[in-house]
């Protein structure tokens, strides 16, 4: 990662490279240390599922390629803020679960960044039923 603190077109697609790398490491490499994930699903519905720090996102993520082995994002799109700190990416997210239903959702992430490091990854999808 450079030293430019500013978000870029290709630091959200080399974020999302890693992503569709199954590369845990890489992903945790752009968070800040304290970073936080709110995942589309949980148990409160304004919130959903918070995930706070690299360790407890390394954990889901490992645990999700693990189940989902050929997931990947497709026909993504970033938008920028003018500010260069807040980002939305835009995306289908595919793959099988070992288990269950193809997935094929539309969704969006919305970032935050500081100092170039990702410090909150805020999730959403939609989900069609047939």
């Amino acid at each position: 990662m450079s030293n430019d603190t500013r978000v870029t077109i290709a630091l959200l697609d080399a974020i999302q490279d890693a992503f569709n790398r199954h590369d845990v490491d890489g992903i945790l490499s752009y968070f800040a240390e304290d970073g936080e994930w709110l995942m589309a699903r949980g148990p409160d519905p304004w919130e959903a599922k918070r995930l706070r720090g690299k360790q407890a996102i390394g954990e889901v993520l490992r645990a999700r390629y693990a189940v989902i082995p050929d997931m990947r994002w497709v026909d993504m799109q970033h938008f920028i803020d003018a500010g260069g700190s807040r980002a939305c990416s835009e995306w289908t997210v595919k793959g099988t679960p070992k288990e269950g239903a193809p997935l094929d959702w539309l969704g969006c992430d919305l970032w935050t960044f500081r100092d170039g490091r990702i410090t909150k990854k805020d999730t959403y999808w939609k989900l069609i039923d047939g």
